[in-house]
């Protein structure tokens, strides 16, 4: 890789990591699924008008927005205000693992004994943090960010069959679907969510906007344009920076504490991770960090 493009591949695991800390910022003042909605009536709004239309294939991405649009992300937002951001950067990882079954199993994969390892120690790790005793990260929340990202493994099934589909296309058109769904979960689930939105100050509007513009639009935009022109195997392994980057903020800006539990259950989830992601799965490879 160019120097150019190792400083863009690194400014994107950066956005990436401090995402965690950025929505728990903006989720002290907006509900879950009022946050979620925001963020992609806002990407809606920025893409749509740019992109074609799918024709044929709306009812595909429907399902795939029903998926990760709103299940993944209810999971993760909804665990988030109750999980340590490094907790979470860490723990969502193990959709590594998950991906990599899920190909064996739907993709015909063959999964091998490395894979089998790293599985193994990957999820050893995240047994070992969500059974840590940490007053910000209680085990069921944790467990609401190990099912989101088993959510998000499916998604990249789902995904494999839109894989000929733009990432911009892909990511307004997933937003205007997934965007009224959320609303009327928000008016099932969710109260005073008008007055929340009213009373909130910049932060939340600005983790709002840093979620549709600098994720999607940005970090993804630059994401796929690097797996576009470089072997996968140069660009995947980027990705094990996303969970250094989202630790070191959650203890730099929110200032959660380093713990045994978190480094040694950190340490083995990523060396986990890091083998399946060198050995590619094909559910992995066509995909980045969790937005």
């Amino acid at each position: 890789m160019s120097a150019r493009d190792m400083a863009l591949a690194l400014l994107v695991m950066i956005v990436f990591g401090l995402n965690f800390v950025v929505v728990k910022i903006g989720l002290e003042q907006l509900p879950p699924l009022t946050f979620m909605a925001l963020r992609f009536f806002v990407v809606a709004v920025l893409l749509v008008a740019f992109v074609p239309v799918p024709r044929g294939r709306l009812g595909e991405l429907y399902l795939y927005s029903l998926t990760l649009g709103v299940v993944h992300f209810a999971l993760i937002f909804g665990a988030l205000p109750h999980v340590d951001a490094a907790v979470a950067a860490i723990a969502i990882q193990i959709q590594v693992p998950f991906a990599a079954l899920l190909a064996a199993l739907f993709l015909n994969d063959r999964i091998g004994w490395r894979r089998a390892v790293g599985m193994a120690v990957a999820i050893a790790g995240v047994a070992i943090l969500a059974g840590e005793p940490r007053q910000g990260s209680p085990i069921w929340a944790v467990a609401m960010v190990v099912v989101a990202a088993l959510v998000w493994a499916g998604s990249n099934i789902q995904m494999k069959r839109l894989s000929d589909l733009g990432s911009l296309q892909l990511n307004a058109w997933v937003a205007l679907l997934a965007t009224p769904q959320l609303v009327l979960l928000s008016l099932v689930l969710e109260r005073d969510q008008v007055a929340a939105v009213l009373a909130a100050d910049w932060r939340a509007f600005a983790a709002v906007a840093y979620q549709a513009v600098v994720i999607v639009i940005l970090g993804y935009g630059i994401w796929y344009r690097l797996m576009a022109r470089y072997p996968v195997n140069q660009v995947m392994p980027w990705t094990l920076l996303v969970p250094v980057f989202g630790v070191l903020s959650g203890v730099a800006f929110l200032g959660e504490p380093v713990t045994a539990g978190l480094v040694v259950g950190g340490a083995l989830t990523l060396c986990g991770v890091a083998v399946i992601v060198i050995r590619r799965p094909r559910a992995v490879s066509a995909t980045g960090p969790v937005p």
